[in-house]
């Protein structure tokens, strides 16, 4: 079933350039990590370039991997004629062989938003304000939305953190460096923000996240990340060859974290795994709940204490080798940066305590029930003509599969 709800035709053209906002950020960031792979070989850093292409590689290879398992689960669900001819034709698992696979999501998502658009103005003309169709690839968008925040940390963030740190050996931290790099790391942010926007279908319309919400929890994920990798790029600048030893020591201990939550987010639980591993990744820089085993407020406070223990760790080591060999970082003054970037992170805890205070929003409210959840999850499985409590649960105990499952799985950690 499809569900129907109001829509304007702002909201509807909001919706649709997003959509479009999406995909150019898409392409660009594609032409951005061209440019830099020449910039440094132009520069002759060629180590610098070797790792930049492992990193680009290894996230695509991750992303494709990841695109092609929820693919082959929910085949039976697509719904944009593009995906429809290469899944007739075979082509859906040579296209992610040769990396593609996230490219033949976005024109199944860019497809059924155009329709979906356009379906939303002839309505509006038809004085049809009640029957707008929900977006029939809300479900299989938000797959798209996980591949990319999985960018954004497997990709983006550790590319940042490279650049700043050949900045920072180069001695090359000027107003336009420092601009670009605040602009990355909001564009991480953006990433962040944007994904967890995508499960709004999931809230009853009376609890929908405002953009004032939405910009709350943009700015604190963006206050916290740009201590957090300035930090690791400050260490990274004096001791290169052991930020690989600190990645991995504390990465390993992250997926034995994600693994002791239970996560249940693949189909098969060998790939959970694979899962679990990029969770370990997206909390070596940011904050990420995947499981409500266990207090989350508690989780929170102790991930936020182990990463500023960590963080002060990193700045405390970079402070050491400056004063080894002073003279070399004039341009940077520890007792200045350090304050600043503990200060950021502070704010940023205390923007996110205000967030989850009065911007969050909650699933149901005391006293409506669990009905009322499930009916807000299962939005294929009830619509309009489901009017009694018993035929809500009675759908609500329908088992969820492939793309429905993840997304409900994510939004059920999220709104808590």
């Amino acid at each position: 079933m499809v569900e129907t709800r109001e829509c304007f035709p702002l909201d509807c053209l909001l919706k649709y350039l997003f959509t479009l906002v999406g995909l150019l950020l898409f392409l660009l960031d594609i032409a951005l990590d061209i440019w830099t792979v020449v910039s440094f070989y132009q520069d002759g850093s060629y180590v610098y370039m070797g790792v930049m292409i492992f990193l680009l590689l290894g996230s695509s290879v991750l992303l494709q991997v990841f695109s092609w398992l929820w693919y082959s689960d929910s085949l039976e669900k697509i719904e944009s004629k593009v995906e429809k001819f290469t899944a007739r034709h075979s082509l859906i698992k040579p296209l992610h062989l040769l990396q593609l696979g996230v490219y033949l999501r976005y024109a199944g998502v860019i497809e059924t938003s155009t329709m979906d658009f356009l379906h939303c103005i002839n309505n509006f003309r038809n004085g049809m304000w009640h029957n707008v169709r929900e977006d029939v690839a809300v479900k299989l968008k938000h797959d798209l939305q996980m591949l990319r925040l999985f960018e954004a940390f497997s990709e983006n963030t550790p590319q940042l953190t490279l650049i700043l740190s050949r900045i920072l050996q180069r001695g090359e931290l000027e107003l336009i460096t420092g601009l670009k790099s605040l602009t990355s790391a909001a564009g991480i942010a953006f990433s962040v923000a944007l994904y967890h926007r995508s499960m709004l279908i999931y809230l009853p319309k009376k609890r929908k996240m405002s953009w004032i919400s939405t910009g709350v929890y943009f700015l604190w994920n963006l206050l916290l990340i740009i201590p957090r990798v300035t930090a690791l790029a400050l260490f990274c600048s004096v001791l290169p060859c052991y930020i690989i030893a600190h990645f991995l020591s504390l990465w390993m201990l992250l997926v034995l974290v994600a693994w002791s939550q239970k996560t249940d987010h693949m189909k098969n639980p060998g790939w959970e795994w694979l899962f679990r591993a990029a969770v370990g990744l997206i909390w070596y820089f940011c904050w990420f709940n995947v499981s409500k085993k266990g207090s989350i407020k508690v989780k929170m406070v102790l991930y936020y204490i182990s990463m500023a223990l960590d963080t002060m760790m990193l700045l405390g080591l970079w402070c050491w080798k400056v004063f080894e060999y002073a003279g070399c970082w004039s341009s940077l003054n520890p007792y200045m940066v350090i304050p600043t970037l503990l200060g950021l992170y502070i704010i940023g805890i205390l923007v996110k305590m205000i967030y989850y205070r009065w911007f969050h929003p909650k699933i149901a409210e005391p006293g409506e029930g669990r009905f009322r959840q499930a009916a807000t999850y299962n939005t294929d499985l009830t619509d309009s003509t489901v009017s009694s409590m018993e035929d809500i649960a009675a759908a609500s105990v329908q088992p969820l599969t492939g793309a429905l499952k993840r997304s409900k799985t994510m939004a059920d950690n999220f709104y808590f």
